[in-house]
């Protein structure tokens, strides 16, 4: 008896021979070939083994950052652009791109604030005066001008209805313009006590501006009650021509000269035909001598 190996081809390497048989014959042609689920769980194994093999340096965090980043400047200078003008003819000659400079914004006027003279003077009337809201109260507007504005005036005390001119302070930026407030108070108290000038009754002054407090005329404006009756009779024209003339003439005689006679400055007393007709706004108004020539032209009446 012997080790003897019963199975095929049984020779020198007949042990291996043998088993190879076996092992040949158990597993069919389809299962050396690998299945696609195999060959992708293949693939990922192969990834996570050489994420694992890779150096640990790439695997550490970043250092956070814990200084504020530097302050980004930005140009304000707008770029040029650059307009290129082509030809579509073939052969000729492209012109040379020329830059187009941006249009600049423009740039708001600047206003002159001239400072007010009648504002920086202690007083305009060079003297105390009473406070005005005191003894009287102030309304509606009835006029407005080119330094003042009148309004409706009531007296406190008595309840006699006044008109108020109230000259702006912030207006009166030279001293000429200061004078001519002055100039033309003095005025008004001048010519005082004629019955076709207006009469003053006083001046006030505060912080804000002067305040001339004079009779009311509620009839309106000679230039109002033209419009209104389209024309006046011969008769009526000369009365009306009479009363101007009649109060230029007393203008005259006392040094004045009134240098705004107009429709406007020329109010009825009330609302009758036969009203009696004053003068007002002696703004523009100067002394003058006798003889003397005024070269000062204004362009009125």
């Amino acid at each position: 008896m012997g080790n003897t190996c019963v199975g095929p081809n049984v020779g020198n390497n007949g042990f291996l021979q043998s088993v190879s048989a076996a092992v040949w014959r158990q597993r069919g042609t389809e299962e050396l070939v690998p299945t696609q689920k195999e060959a992708d769980g293949s693939s990922k194994a192969s990834a996570a083994a050489a994420a694992t093999s890779a150096p640990k340096e790439s695997q550490t965090a970043l250092p956070v950052q814990s200084t504020p980043p530097e302050p980004v400047t930005i140009s304000e200078e707008v770029p040029k652009r650059v307009e290129a003008i082509s030809s579509d003819k073939p052969g000729e000659k492209v012109q040379e791109a020329k830059p187009v400079e941006p249009t600049k914004p423009k740039k708001p006027p600047n206003f002159k604030r001239m400072a007010s003279v009648g504002l920086n003077i202690d007083s305009v009337l060079q003297r105390k005066t009473e406070i005005l809201k005191e003894k009287y109260s102030l309304g509606r507007k009835l006029g407005q001008g080119q330094f003042g504005t009148t309004f409706y005036c009531l007296e406190k005390g008595t309840g006699k209805e006044f008109a108020c001119k109230t000259i702006a302070k912030r207006k009166l930026t030279t001293a000429e313009d200061v004078e001519d407030v002055r100039r033309e108070i003095q005025i008004m108290h001048h010519l005082a006590g004629h019955p076709n000038i207006i009469s003053i009754v006083g001046a006030f002054e505060d912080a804000v501006g002067v305040h001339v407090v004079m009779e009311l005329c509620a009839g309106g404006e000679l230039f109002d009650r033209i419009i209104q009756r389209g024309h006046y009779s011969e008769k009526q024209a000369a009365e009306l021509a009479r009363v101007i003339v009649g109060v230029v003439e007393a203008c005259h005689s006392l040094g004045v000269m009134h240098r705004d006679l107009k429709p406007e400055n020329f109010l009825f007393v009330s609302q009758g035909d036969n009203a009696l007709l004053k003068t007002i706004d002696f703004g523009l108004s100067i002394f003058f001598r006798p003889g003397k020539r005024s070269r000062e032209s204004l362009n009125r009446f």
